[in-house]
């Protein structure tokens, strides 16, 4: 499933960028960047829409692994990306400690 979902977020990206960025990012400062930079000229959407969903997919890669990136990727403000759609902990539901 992780390689269809990947092919289809590309797809998606070739056509508008913001969307592809808001299906690996959510709404936030991400994807205004990423507006800004596809209102600014169509290239800079794709380019930077390209580096986060790059950075999306091998953090979660990583993360599948049992490995975390030690450092932020520059540029990426969104959470989401940076952990690859997985935390850095996991929680204890309250009462079973």
């Amino acid at each position: 499933m992780g390689a269809v979902s990947a092919i289809l977020i590309v797809l998606i990206t070739i056509l508008f960028p913001p969307i592809g960025v808001w299906a690996v990012a959510g709404c936030g400062a991400d994807l205004l960047i990423n507006i800004c930079f596809t209102v600014l000229g169509y290239l800079p959407g794709h380019l930077h829409a390209f580096y986060l969903e790059y950075i999306y997919y091998d953090r979660r890669e990583q993360a599948r692994e049992g490995r975390y990136a030690a450092r932020r990727a520059p540029g990426v403000y969104s959470d989401r990306v940076q952990t690859g759609g997985y935390g850095y902990g996991t929680m204890v539901p309250p009462g079973t400690h």
